[in-house]
């Protein structure tokens, strides 16, 4: 186990870099001009000059690269264009509106979508299969952003059963710990302040959990129909085992072998998606601040956004791969 994990570091830090290579190599093809998107109406040649020569933009690609890359060794992923903050202090300040948010929208499609697509496999072609086929295929063709205006619209602005954007009513005097207010709440033991930010996080969870929780479905599905069809499931049926024993440990556990792939891709999808749904809930998290990078052309937070994300999806793909051991006894990580 621990070779494999070993093994899978050491191919993850060659990844990063090339990633980091060919993200270099993107951001600067972007069409326009850092300088001048900072600068705006007040942009001047000496000005425009000043600024590449403040960040380096006047030295050679090969050399503005090695200079990265000496950062990112040294755990720094720069400062801010547009605001000077460094990258890295601004993600450790509103990533946890992010995680928070992707975590509540994850256990939803785990929590939904393995018990209804278990139970939809098990009564094939009845209607709570055929509802659950038909509510995954609306999931997944239903764009996020869309699902999130509806739902802000009709039970928050229509019916007021949710708030209608944030992440807390700024009128409690919640204490802020870890920057999760959830957590936060649990750890304080302001209970009022954890149940307010959670159910701020509803509305925002639905929509952002609306196409892994289709998907989840579709997938538990499929995968507990092949199994119930396999060899050993029907010599355990044979042996007169109890119904409930088969369903655990003969069918659900090696189901979720396809499921638990689905959930390590699902999770780095949530974390990009996010962006689009804290921007229609006001939600101050990494959304807001990567779409005035982009705006702005700011280089080093759209790098640091990218290798950040993509060092959560792999390890989270590392954690699946691990877990296989354990859900299937037939699979071991050598």
């Amino acid at each position: 186990m621990l070779s494999f994990v070993a093994r899978r570091l050491v191919l993850l830090a060659l990844v990063l870099f090339g990633l980091s290579l060919l993200l270099f190599a993107w951001v600067r093809a972007l069409p326009g001009d850092p300088a001048r998107a900072l600068l705006g109406e007040k942009a001047t040649p000496a000005g425009i000059a000043a600024v590449n020569e403040r960040y380096g933009f006047d030295e050679p690609v090969w050399q503005q690269y090695l200079t990265y890359l000496g950062r990112l060794l040294r755990g720094d992923f720069g400062a801010s264009i547009n605001t000077g903050e460094p990258v890295l202090s601004t993600f450790a300040e509103r990533f946890p509106a992010t995680i928070e948010l992707s975590v509540v929208a994850l256990v939803l499609a785990v929590g939904v979508g393995i018990p209804l697509g278990y139970l939809a496999a098990r009564r094939r072609g009845g209607l709570l299969d055929n509802l659950a086929v038909g509510g995954s295929l609306l999931g997944v063709v239903v764009p996020v952003f869309f699902l999130a205006v509806l739902l802000k619209y009709l039970l928050s602005i229509q019916l007021g059963w949710f708030p209608t954007s944030g992440r807390q009513d700024p009128r409690i005097d919640a204490t802020h710990v870890t920057g999760f207010y959830v957590l936060d709440g649990l750890l304080t033991r302001e209970w009022d302040a954890s149940w307010d930010a959670l159910v701020h996080l509803v509305l925002p969870a639905l929509a952002l959990g609306s196409i892994p929780l289709a998907i989840v479905v579709r997938i538990t599905r499929a995968s507990v129909i092949d199994v119930l069809g396999e060899d050993h499931v029907r010599t355990a049926r044979a042996k007169g085992l109890p119904a409930r024993v088969i369903s655990r440990r003969h069918v659900l556990r090696n189901a979720l072998l396809p499921v638990s792939t689905t959930l390590g891709l699902q999770a780095g999808a949530l974390l990009s998606g996010a962006v689009l749904t804290e921007t229609v809930f006001s939600i101050n998290g990494i959304g807001s601040y990567l779409f005035d990078a982009v705006n702005q052309l700011d280089y080093p937070v759209l790098q640091g956004f990218i290798l950040f994300i993509a060092v959560v999806y792999a390890l989270v793909n590392l954690a699946v791969d691990i877990s296989y051991g354990f859900i299937d006894p037939r699979v071991r990580v050598s």
